[in-house]
């Protein structure tokens, strides 16, 4: 493909690349303050809220699977006795 030869010798190609250049170059700073500060408020906003509510959810999901396992040797314990106490909508199983 040839390139079409403008003023100067430069190609059009060229002249293109070097008004690109002269209009993203003085963006680039920009962007990086910009990306700075995006990092900055993640690591003192976002994180720490993440922090805290995984946590929470940690102690919430603890409580939860407590309670399961109570429920599990409940059931082992009333099978082993021999209760027949089954709790509401619950099938007898088949023996």
């Amino acid at each position: 493909m040839p390139e079409t030869t403008t003023q100067g010798g430069r190609t059009t190609f060229e002249n293109f690349g070097r008004k690109v250049d002269a209009q993203f170059g003085k963006v680039g700073p920009r962007i990086e303050d910009e990306v700075k500060r995006v990092i900055a408020y993640l690591n003192d906003q976002v994180v720490p809220q993440v922090r805290q509510n995984s946590s929470s959810a940690l102690r919430c999901a603890a409580e939860q699977l407590g309670r399961l396992a109570e429920h599990l040797d409940q059931r082992r314990n009333d099978v082993r006795s021999g209760s027949s106490e089954r709790p509401a909508g619950e099938k007898p199983s088949a023996s």
